[in-house]
């Protein structure tokens, strides 16, 4: 009953019309920026952050949230129609999507994978409804020790579920917690690592890594590509509805990418992205004779992985508003976004700020109804707007990415730090450095230190704190066991099948 009464709360501040307004244009910015490849949810939301400084928590949060689900949409339309993911969950559909595009069933993989992807989105809203209030209950009893245990295991965690080299991957993690430290000790009071610069005393900021890493680092490296895959252009869709025989086959990889995704989405380290790889990986390995094989435009790779990213996009939330921990880049800038609001992210947003709470949950459910709407009947339009060069497109993302940064602090270091990250960035690039544990490793690095110092200073400098506590203990074994099974021959080598994208 409780949890009953509690959306009920949800539904009514979802339902105010300043925040259908606000869900409605996420979930369009959403859609939008997951059509046009090169510009994921985590550079758009960071190019945003400034402009919700005018709004209330409420407002600001759901047009956030949704634009990252709905780029989990879009990001489909282009795998399937032209074969270039729109966003990096969406790399796996382009196998089977646009194969079954080239042979004439653009529409049936369009919907499927809008109706698989609105089931796996309603489904891990429920999730969060109804496993988020136990969780704040579990996370009442964590101390300063136990939340630095689960720190400790949210960074090992994103390490082994990022994709590519696990030696790349520790060395981002390390980067974005050294960056952390650039700022001034709270307790000393004194400067660190600030190199004499007056700019830096107060720290690097957030948006700054974010956009520069993320926004900049990710259209220079789209314009280093040759121009026949800048520029993109198709033609028109017809029939979007699925045969019987098409729903028949794609019902039960829905079924089983909804669950996979359920459950990874809330692992640290981008669990939307692995689990539409893991999905289809499964898929191949369950769907026994499949009418067409996969990769030739089986619909079950579709329909697994389009469901698995989304529900995995939707658990994501969990984590961050339970126990405050981000577990990918997207929920980094939320956390960013409700500091920037003033609310500690925690098991104390549950009942210090219930609407907030509640109404945040109730409006993914509309969020993830205007999206069938907008991904069905619109998808003509989203086509037209592959058609604009990135001549025209890139040069006004970047314009509206320097006009956000300066308008943080009205500094123009701030714009010239983002140009050096933009450039570390377009490095991690050629690298083949996954940029989304640095991110990580920079929000969660004054977390843990702030309370590795208090566990310390309460237990009287006694590091056995850590281990005589059970929570954090277990937290500290889970952690070591996630290092040595990752490190296992067997292991390893099917982590790196997992990520392969045929």
């Amino acid at each position: 009953m409780d949890l009953i009464h509690n959306l009920g709360i949800g539904f009514g501040v979802a339902f105010t019309l300043q925040n259908l307004s606000y869900a409605f244009l996420g979930a369009m910015l959403g859609t939008l920026i997951g059509v046009l490849p090169g510009i994921g949810p985590v550079a758009t939301i960071a190019m945003l952050l400034p402009s919700t400084y005018a709004l209330d928590a409420t407002p600001a949060l759901i047009m956030l949230a949704g634009i990252y689900y709905g780029a989990q949409y879009g990001g489909s339309t282009t795998s399937i129609l032209i074969n270039v993911p729109g966003e990096s969950s969406s790399v796996v559909t382009c196998i089977d999507g646009y194969q079954m595009a080239r042979q004439g069933r653009a529409g049936a993989a369009l919907s499927v994978a809008a109706l698989g992807s609105f089931f796996a989105g309603c489904v891990g809203t429920i999730i969060i409804a109804a496993f988020a209030p136990p969780l704040t209950e579990l996370a009442f009893k964590f101390g300063p020790a136990e939340y630095f245990s689960l720190m400790v295991l949210g960074l090992i965690g994103a390490v082994v579920l990022a994709s590519g080299s696990l030696i790349k991957a520790i060395a981002m993690i390390l980067l974005g917690l050294l960056l952390a430290q650039v700022n001034t000790d709270v307790i000393s009071g004194t400067a660190r690592y600030s190199f004499d610069i007056p700019q830096l005393t107060d720290g690097i900021g957030f948006v700054v890594i974010a956009m520069g890493v993320f926004g900049f680092g990710e259209i220079i490296s789209n314009l280093g590509q040759p121009a026949e895959h800048r520029e993109v252009f198709t033609s028109k869709v017809k029939g979007l509805w699925p045969n019987m025989r098409d729903f028949k086959e794609a019902w039960p990889s829905v079924l089983r990418g909804t669950a996979l995704g359920s459950v990874l989405g809330v692992l640290p380290g981008g669990g939307a992205l692995l689990a539409s790889f893991a999905s289809y990986t499964m898929e191949k390995k369950l769907v026994r004779n499949p009418r067409i094989p996969f990769g030739k435009g089986a619909i079950q790779g579709v329909a697994g992985p389009e469901s698995a990213n989304n529900a995995g996009a939707q658990t994501s939330f969990i984590p961050m508003l339970t126990l405050g921990i981000p577990p990918n880049a997207v929920m980094a800038l939320m956390v960013g976004a409700m500091t920037i609001k003033g609310i500690q992210p925690g098991p104390q947003v549950m009942t210090s700020n219930p609407q907030l709470f509640w109404g945040l949950i109730a409006s993914m459910w509309v969020g993830n109804a205007m999206l069938v709407v907008l991904n069905l009947p619109l998808i003509g339009m989203w086509i037209k707007l592959l058609t604009v060069p990135y001549r025209f497109l890139f040069p006004a993302i970047t314009l509206f990415c320097c006009i956000g940064v300066y308008t943080l602090s009205n500094a123009t270091f701030d714009v010239y730090l983002t140009a050096l990250f933009a450039f570390i960035g377009y490095v991690f690039y050629k690298l083949s450095c996954e940029p989304a544990p640095l991110l990580l490793g920079f929000i969660l690095g004054p977390m843990m230190e702030e309370n590795l110092r208090r566990a310390l200073l309460l237990s009287r400098g006694d590091w056995t704190t850590f281990v005589t506590r059970p929570l954090s203990s277990g937290l500290l074994i889970a952690a070591a066991l996630l290092i040595v099974i990752v490190t296992l021959p067997a292991i390893s080598k099917k982590r790196e099948v997992a990520f392969l994208e045929d």
